[in-house]
């Protein structure tokens, strides 16, 4: 539990996922907005309109300097276990964990030295992220100058997923950097020192061995092919309508068959499969099949030509269960600075650590205790 904390499963900290996401977050919003502009421009005067003040809400996003967005679901958890029922014997979704995630809400904000289009690992001056439940936040951390910040409702979470953990007063003397975790109080840990330790700490190379291989790319002439070949299936299969206010909000809905795009989508790409990095696959019609085909709508709301929100309605997909209201919700705004919170206790990785595990029971670890060469 702690560990995922801090680091996924490569061993990459939560600052380098977080604005690999961010990084990839915006090109995959400058290749949409290309192709439904494009597409758009291909088909009916509505649609030309539409696609044109999408792709100049998206090119204003891309020039600022701050950003935060809050994603979550529109949905009950009625509605969770309702989708859920499929499930096999033994692995229904708790009631607690529909609840938590029916009214969870993730937040994140960024600020950068350079427009958010350009700007680079280095340019990122600050970040945030928070993951909050009905009853209020559940874990947050912090990214700002040398430290990252962390605090964490662990009783809350503990609940939600199942995991109790010790009661506060019956952890042992020594588990002090823990201990403060686990009260709910910030920490903070140095960011270099979650870089060197952090694929050591998860299992991957110690500090010193060779780094991993940088992340695959694509070429301009690939992406050219790429964006050619996804504005063909979106001028056909998706359509526009718009509608506006009095207020300076308008909302435009892009709207097509889910599995006849997918499949589409992935037919224009399957010629560019050899030019693709290595280990992308191509899913073909025969896997696609059972995906659903009813359609999907993308609700863009823009507020005086800034985009504001994107409601993504996915109820349709929920072939057998009986669902009114499933949707995915990201609101966008000008984005917090991060600030370090006051009276937080500086920590080193392995006292954190050795506090986690020398509170845990044998039982946690299948009953053999923890192996001895996992601490050195």
């Amino acid at each position: 539990m702690l560990i995922g904390l801090f680091n996924d499963r490569s061993g990459r900290t939560y600052e380098e996922t977080v604005i690999s996401a961010i990084r990839k977050t915006l090109t995959a919003t400058a290749v949409a907005t290309v192709v439904l502009a494009g597409s758009a421009a291909c088909g009916t005067v509505e649609n030309l309109s539409a696609g044109q003040k999408l792709d100049q809400a998206f090119d204003k996003l891309g020039k600022e300097r701050s950003l935060s967005f809050e994603l979550d679901l529109d949905t009950d958890a009625e509605t969770l276990k309702a989708l859920d029922a499929g499930a096999e014997p033994g692995e229904e979704m708790p009631d607690e964990v529909a609840e938590l995630l029916s009214d969870a809400r993730i937040s994140v904000s960024v600020q950068s030295r350079k427009p958010l289009e350009k700007s680079g690992e280095k340019d990122f001056s600050a970040m945030a992220m928070k993951f909050s439940g009905p009853d209020g936040d559940l874990f947050e951390y912090r990214l700002v100058g040398d430290y990252t910040y962390l605090r964490a409702d662990v009783d809350a979470l503990a609940q939600a997923t199942g995991n109790p953990m010790p009661p506060v007063d019956e952890l042992p003397a020594d588990a002090g950097a823990f201990k403060k975790l686990l009260g709910g109080e910030w920490i903070k840990i140095s960011t270099k020192e979650l870089e060197d330790t952090g694929g050591y700490v998860t299992g991957g190379q110690a500090p010193g061995d060779e780094e991993p291989p940088a992340e695959p790319t694509l070429d301009a002439k690939t992406q050219k092919k790429i964006t050619k070949a996804l504005r063909q299936v979106v001028a056909r299969e998706v359509d526009f309508k718009t509608s506006g206010g009095s207020d300076g909000t308008e909302h435009i809905k892009a709207t097509a068959p889910f599995r006849t795009l997918l499949t589409e989508l992935f037919d224009e790409l399957r010629p560019l499969t050899e030019e693709l990095p290595p280990g992308a696959e191509v899913p073909t019609a025969k896997d696609l099949k059972d995906a659903p085909n009813e359609k999907v709508t993308a609700d863009f709301t823009l507020r005086n030509g800034e985009l504001a929100e994107v409601s993504v309605d996915l109820a349709g997909l929920a072939e057998k269960a009986e669902v009114e209201k499933f949707a995915l919700v990201l609101r966008v705004g000008k984005g917090e600075k991060a600030t370090a919170p006051a009276g937080a206790t500086e920590v080193r990785i392995d006292e954190l650590m050795g506090g986690f595990f020398g509170s845990m029971p044998d039982e946690a670890f299948g009953g053999e205790g923890l192996p001895e060469d996992t601490l050195e």
